[in-house]
């Protein structure tokens, strides 16, 4: 592998230097690098920042290829400046055990655009009735350590208190998808003023504060650890920001749509703002932002969720919930969380790429941008403005909120341990 000299970056939005990659592993950082034998990126204005990390992504394989596969997935994930992503379970058949974690993980490891780490499975068939083969699926090949039935939620008190203890053995973590199923039968988006106008079934934000309360409980009973998927209220915040003054170890996701968008969106009837949670208030949009400048929300994360043109392109009520997040997912951190002033670059990297390295032990990324580390980087032109176009996506999947949006920032480069899997905007 050829050494590669990236020339004038702005390491973590500081002062330009130059980075030598030679082979998987990054060489120099300084000024003034020697160019000798080396291929030069030009990067002059430009943001050089630690591979992203996603904790929360739908890869969709095995069993909705007609969605996301595990290579279109990992394209897409290096199109938006991510090394490594962790696909969760609720594929066909549900990743609950060894077998399918192995599946998964060999997947990724046979594409190369993004190293794939499998979230497991916490109740066999994501049923929450009884608990999946946690230990075998950790001591697997795959090395699981995050574990959770995303898209339903580990309902039952006992279920997630045994998951809690259990995983504690190994130092794992279970990520909760927040939502008190019988608070959010026939739900169709945010409980409030424009569910009432528009007469359809809310869902109200207390399904969701009433999860995260009982389980940061219950992680402090057990002294285990518990991670918040998608949190999308003022309310969980507040649960979030008491339960970490108590020296719980909780910690807690948000998401770029959540970020940005509000349920005023639904107004449209346009499918492809629904959602799971759904786009909330304008309030709860403000709140999320300051707790995640101040870290009380410690990640950003895509809850990347690709679908069939036919599951969203019908009415409102018969449409599957998700967006695609991947390729867009700097861009909309940089117009809410950098233009406002509320995060700074070296921030954007201790959100999108240190924490939920840490949080989902995914050796090799997240680390310093320093001599001696693994050379999984992405460079970023901050200055560039363009409309979001989603024929040009790599996702299989075009279920995007941003079509025809103007948004800033583009991924130029992506390299996963010294090899580009992105250059000038495009895939290698």
């Amino acid at each position: 592998m050829s050494k590669i000299l990236i020339r004038g970056a702005k390491v973590l939005g500081g002062e330009p230097q130059d980075v030598l990659i030679d082979g998987e592993t990054i060489a120099a950082v300084g000024e003034g690098l020697s160019a000798d034998g080396a291929e030069v990126v030009e990067a002059a204005g430009k943001v050089l920042l630690p591979g992203l990390v996603d904790l929360h992504t739908h890869l969709r394989e095995p069993g909705r290829e007609d969605s996301e596969t595990v290579l279109t997935g990992t394209r897409a994930a290096a199109s938006g400046g991510y090394t490594a992503v962790f696909a969760m379970a609720n594929t066909f058949p549900v990743a609950d055990t060894a077998g399918v974690v192995e599946q998964v993980y060999r997947l990724g490891q046979e594409h190369g655009y993004c190293d794939v780490q499998p979230i497991g499975a916490v109740t066999v068939g994501l049923e929450g009735r009884k608990l999946a083969e946690l230990g075998a699926m950790h001591e697997s090949a795959a090395g699981v350590t995050v574990f959770s039935d995303d898209g339903k939620c580990v309902d039952d008190a006992v279920i997630m208190r045994r998951a809690l203890e259990y995983v504690k053995a190994f130092g794992g973590v279970v990520a909760q998808h927040a939502q008190e199923p019988r608070l959010t039968e026939g739900a169709q988006m945010n409980e409030g003023v424009v569910s009432a106008e528009l007469g359809l079934g809310g869902w109200p934000a207390v399904a969701e504060e009433s999860i995260i309360a009982r389980d940061v409980l219950l992680a402090e009973h057990v002294g285990s650890r518990v991670h918040i998927c998608h949190l999308s209220t003022a309310g969980s915040v507040e649960i979030v920001r008491w339960a970490k003054s108590r020296g719980i170890d909780v910690t807690a996701e948000v998401t770029p749509h959540h970020l940005l968008l509000t349920d005023e969106l639904v107004r449209t009837y346009n499918p492809v703002y629904k959602v799971n949670p759904p786009l909330r208030t304008e309030r709860d949009v403000h709140a999320l932002r300051e707790a995640l400048a101040d870290g009380t929300i410690d990640i950003v994360a895509t809850d990347h969720a690709p679908h069939p043109h036919e599951d969203k392109d019908c009415e409102w009520a018969a449409a599957a919930m998700g967006m695609v997040g991947l390729e867009t997912a700097l861009s909309v951190v940089q117009e809410t969380m950098v233009e406002t002033g509320l995060l700074d670059w070296a921030q954007v990297a201790e959100r999108m790429s240190f924490t939920p390295a840490r949080i989902g032990r995914a050796t090799g990324h997240g680390r310093p941008v320093s001599a001696g580390e693994p050379a999984n980087l992405t460079l970023v032109d901050t200055a560039y403005r363009g409309t979001v176009d989603p024929t040009g996506f790599a996702s299989r999947s075009r279920n995007t909120p941003y079509e025809g949006r103007e948004l800033p920032g583009r991924v130029t480069h992506t390299w996963l341990r010294g090899k580009a899997t992105l250059v000038d905007g495009k895939l290698t």
